[in-house]
């Protein structure tokens, strides 16, 4: 398959980006960030829709995904000022405006680099010498689509705030967000993000009130550390929010300590690394 646009051409056989018949360099991730607008010039591209496509939903700062973009820019030539071709939707996304001719390379259809990668099933990743938790979206019990937002926005909420514990790693909002909706097996989201501890929980509201419910759970045993059930008046939404994630988060770092010291005495002297030895000397330091 070849996306054509002015004297640029794509080629997605080969993973070529050409200008008058000649080669241009492009690092990979520009070359798939590229591909996926031109793909989806139809609608405006989230920058939630380019990191999970080209990076798999990893974490992204700003800074990186901004020299993406210029980067694919420059290579079609075009720029931040003119956008010619790559439009910037201000507080919306990208959308590719260039009229694309498509010609495909073969009989059988080809899937792009994305594509493969999205129908492939994830890879296990490796766990982290220091505990990593991944926090899903709270499931929506009240029968009411238009209290998505509250559920979501709790769930956002306290992954924010278990990030600034700096002591173990939180999975990002836009790989744990993939789960949404789907029956999932615990064991599998662990292997898949490369997390020992999964939080998860769900929203009911009736009138006024609402209740918040959630439980922390070991991936490699299967168990629950932890749940609990909060129940509130709805006078302020945030409020409520902010108590709630305050309250969920101060219960779960303790009770991921106690874990994780526990995992450490299970394990044989000869296998210990360095965060174990840092649980079982803190042990005897507290005690």
């Amino acid at each position: 398959m070849t996306l054509s646009f002015g004297d640029y051409e794509i080629n997605l056989d080969r993973r070529e980006l050409r200008r008058a018949k000649r080669p241009v360099h492009v690092q990979p991730q520009v070359f798939d960030l590229l591909v996926y607008l031109v793909q989806n010039r139809d609608r405006v591209v989230s920058k939630d829709d380019l990191i999970a496509s080209v990076w798999s939903g990893r974490i992204v700062s700003e800074s990186t995904l901004t020299s993406r973009i210029n980067a694919a820019r420059k290579a079609v030539g075009d720029n931040g000022e003119n956008q010619k071709l790559i439009r910037t939707i201000p507080r919306k996304g990208l959308r590719f405006v260039g009229a694309v001719n498509e010609q495909p390379g073969n009989t059988q259809p080809v899937q792009t680099p994305l594509q493969q990668i999205r129908e492939q099933p994830r890879k296990a990743l490796p766990l982290s010498d220091r505990p990593a938790i991944a926090l899903l979206p709270f499931n929506n019990m009240s029968g009411d689509p238009e209290q998505e937002y509250f559920s979501d926005g709790i769930s956002e909420d306290i992954i924010t705030a278990l990030s600034k514990l700096r002591w173990f790693f939180v999975i990002s909002r836009n790989s744990s967000f993939t789960y949404k909706g789907k029956s999932v097996h615990m064991k599998q989201i662990g292997a898949e993000l490369g997390v020992r501890y999964v939080v998860e929980g769900s929203v009911r509201k009736s009138g006024d009130r609402v209740r918040i419910t959630a439980q922390l759970n070991d991936v490699s045993t299967g168990s629950h550390v932890w749940a609990e059930h909060y129940d509130r008046n709805l006078t302020d939404v945030f409020a409520v929010q902010d108590e709630i994630t305050e309250a969920i988060v101060a219960a779960i770092e303790p009770q991921i300590y106690v874990a994780e010291n526990f995992r450490s005495r299970r394990k044989p002297p000869n296998s210990l690394d360095a965060w174990d030895l840092v649980m079982r000397a803190l042990s005897h330091y507290c005690g």
